[in-house]
């Protein structure tokens, strides 16, 4: 069968959407106490992304159709201004969409009906399923055909050249012939509102599962002299998850193309594989990333910026031209200036480091604003929590912190002041000035070899 090549005729006079995603299953194969939908892909559930792109289509409603642990879903997506209605029984697709018709009380519009676990279908996806719906020929419904390299099990979409359907059949009860076809069946499907729920109220269950399946409708339809249309799509967007395995798959899919996009968008990644995004780090031009490391949610950096190897940052703002690591920390509230650096076995926590300022080595600085130019030593740490509450601490401009110093919060060090090595500070320290929080040095002479012979004689007498 020719490939479908239709282009779809753009609605001048949008009618209401409504979305309805599947997430009853049980998700035995992920073997977890999570709802498997709320897998995260790239730091975000899968669930979220699909909803995500499903937003930008400015839906009037939004169902999710859940069974198991509906009140971990439910936390999910209410928040997000999805509603949800409950699949007792698993008795099939057909089944499953049913249960919106309530929800949805008599919508007029046009419905996507969309997987939980088929996190990455894209807004533009979508959108091209709705414009075929109202295409010239208008098709009683849509599917969003693909093909995979390996079609196994998957519901086969017998089409002509034109997209226009002809049968669907799930695998279990495809003859050999029809087991042939490759175009395959994603289960996503745009439908009329009008139509939907009707056609949903006459699919039986004469079938070798004894389920109702949703894809009958496209069959009744055909009864009634409606043809349905399919258009396709990469097999890498309707990939669907199962398992850990399939979860770590699509994940990777996911970074190899994120890794992709950021260097063409002018960033070095010196060993692309082992550098791992999340789905809303941002990353300027001339960006260098060294190997092996990892943003977590919530991180924009700047052009020419260079992220060392064995970083890890999340929910950090790193500046044009900075510097991160290697084996350093940003955690959320992290906000690097502009050529400032973290460097190695450096922690970085709800903390501004100003213009050019630095902490080269082995510090935390937590809770704190650091002033442009000002130095860091190496161990220096800001003592921001006394087990109940959080402090803050503040050193001024081009302040200098001695190595090994503790500075213990609430604490102002002024612009311009030394802080000696080793000292422990507990009081604000003025512009300009030296602070030395220290035991004055003492030297005993010959102690040290007196103190050997006598312990050499004890040990010798054992």
């Amino acid at each position: 069968m020719a490939r479908c090549s239709w282009q779809g005729t753009s609605v001048t006079t949008p009618r209401p959407l409504a979305a309805i995603v599947l997430a009853a299953g049980q998700g035995t194969r992920m073997k977890s106490d999570l709802h498997k939908v709320l897998h995260p892909i790239a730091g975000r559930p899968m669930l979220v992304h699909l909803l995500a792109s499903v937003a930008e289509l400015a839906p009037a409603r939004t169902i999710v159709v859940v069974g198991a642990r509906r009140e971990q879903v439910e936390a999910t997506v209410v928040p997000l201004g999805a509603g949800i209605v409950e699949q007792r029984e698993q008795l099939g697709t057909g089944h499953a969409v049913a249960q919106a018709e309530a929800a949805l009380g008599g919508f007029a519009g046009d419905v996507l009906i969309l997987y939980g676990d088929v996190p990455l279908v894209r807004a533009e996806t979508m959108r091209a399923m709705i414009e075929r719906l109202h295409g010239a020929d208008l098709p009683a419904a849509v599917v969003l055909g693909f093909r995979p390299a390996d079609p196994g099990a998957y519901g086969r979409v017998i089409a002509d050249a034109d997209g226009r359907i002809a049968r669907m059949v799930e695998y279990k009860d495809a003859s050999t012939e029809e087991r042939a076809e490759t175009l395959c069946n994603s289960g996503l499907m745009a439908v009329r509102g009008e139509d939907l729920f009707a056609l949903l109220a006459r699919v039986g269950n004469a079938n070798a599962a004894g389920e109702y399946y949703l894809p009958d409708i496209v069959m009744l339809a055909g009864e009634d002299g409606r043809h349905s249309a399919v258009i396709e799509t990469a097999a890498a967007e309707v990939t669907g998850v199962n398992s850990r395995g399939e979860q770590a798959a699509l994940e990777g899919q996911w970074q190899a193309v994120r890794r992709g996009r950021a260097m063409a968008d002018g960033a070095t990644l010196i060993a692309p594989d082992t550098v791992w995004f999340a789905h809303d780090t941002v990353i300027g031009r001339d960006v260098t990333i060294e190997p092996n490391v990892v943003f977590g949610p919530g991180v924009n950096v700047a052009d020419g910026a260079t992220i060392r190897a064995f970083s890890h940052l999340e929910g950090a703002t790193v500046g044009a031209g900075a510097e991160v690591g290697p084996y350093a920390r940003l955690r959320p509230g992290a906000v690097l200036g502009e050529k400032s650096k973290v460097g190695n076995f450096v922690e970085v926590k709800n903390a501004a480091l100003g213009r050019g300022a630095k902490a080269s080595h082995l510090s935390y600085i937590g809770d704190a604003d650091v002033g442009a130019g000002a130095n860091i030593g190496a161990g220096t740490i800001t003592c921001n929590y006394d087990g109940f509450l959080k402090y803050r601490t503040t050193i001024g401009e081009r302040a200098f912190i001695g190595s090994n110093s503790a500075l213990v919060a609430p604490v102002a060090i002024g612009a311009g002041a030394i802080v000696g090595a080793g000292s422990t500070v507990t009081r604000d320290v003025a512009a300009d000035a030296l602070a030395l929080v220290r035991a004055e040095q003492r030297e005993k002479p010959g102690w040290a070899a007196k103190f050997r012979q006598i312990m050499s004689a004890r040990k010798a007498a054992k």
